[in-house]
């Protein structure tokens, strides 16, 4: 079945849930979902500050449903009951955005420490399985299901104190292309009943960092507003067209 529209946005009828909610790029992505015409169903470990986002979203967007549930993402069995409970709930999955992040570095490759590794490989791997494990069956029922990555330039260039965060970022790069096949094949001869798709930026930047550094440059950052854009951009074009896709919104190196 196509996602249904009952109204003017581009994501009327959708039920679209949003992984890592309360950070700033979160924040900017509950407040376009909802404008887009969006359910939104949020998560987060942070239950006070997902509570905050989720309210923001509400309030900005009056009469738009957008609910928040503190999920533990490192356990796949609370994910799938997260993704059964949403179902359940709204009848549909029409999407999921991941944006937990995370980031450790060293001033050189040979002071790596493989502790950060082993924190960045739960947040910036693990969670991407989990959730694709336990979202892929919805979105294929969705019929326009969509699951967004937002990865790092580094994973396709690491630097020598990124080495962890490099290559955590290329392994659910990877993992999420391995998703896409699965739709594509899924299709058969005809579109993918729904499209996995990387979205890239050097690195995020928001209102209260221009406020705190205002002579700092930021070259190459992607506002979170304008991922944002883009996230509600990958509903805007056929399965096909994004599935399996990266698309840069900074230079590409």
């Amino acid at each position: 079945m196509s996602t249904p529209t009952n109204g003017n946005g581009p994501l009327d009828g959708a039920v679209v849930a949003v992984a890592g909610a309360a950070g700033p790029a979160g924040r900017a992505t509950l407040l376009r979902l909802a404008e887009a015409g969006a359910t939104v169903v949020a998560a987060d470990a942070d239950a006070a500050r997902l509570a905050e986002a989720v309210d923001a979203a509400r309030y900005a967007h009056g009469g738009a449903t957008v609910t928040g549930d503190t999920v533990d993402l490192l356990d796949l069995e609370a994910t799938r009951s997260w993704v059964d409970r949403t179902e359940k709930e709204f009848g549909r999955i029409d999407g999921l955005v991941h944006l937990v992040g995370g980031w450790r570095g060293s001033a050189t490759f040979a002071e790596t420490d493989l502790a950060d590794w082993e924190l960045l490989e739960k947040l910036l791997i693990r969670t991407v399985q989990h959730t694709s494990l336990a979202f892929e069956p919805a979105l294929q029922r969705s019929g326009n299901g969509r699951f967004v990555l937002i990865s790092a330039a580094g994973a396709s260039k690491p630097t020598a104190g990124n080495a962890a965060y490099s290559a955590s970022k290329a392994a659910a790069e990877a993992w999420t292309l391995a998703l896409a096949d699965s739709f594509r094949k899924a299709g058969g001869e005809g579109a993918p009943p729904a499209a996995a798709t990387i979205l890239i930026v050097k690195a995020l930047v928001h209102d209260a960092m221009r406020a705190e550094r205002p002579n700092a440059k930021f070259a190459g950052f992607t506002d979170v507003k304008d991922l944002a854009e883009a996230i509600v951009g990958v509903w805007e074009k056929p399965a096909q067209e994004v599935n399996g896709t990266r698309l840069w919104l900074t230079p590409q190196v």
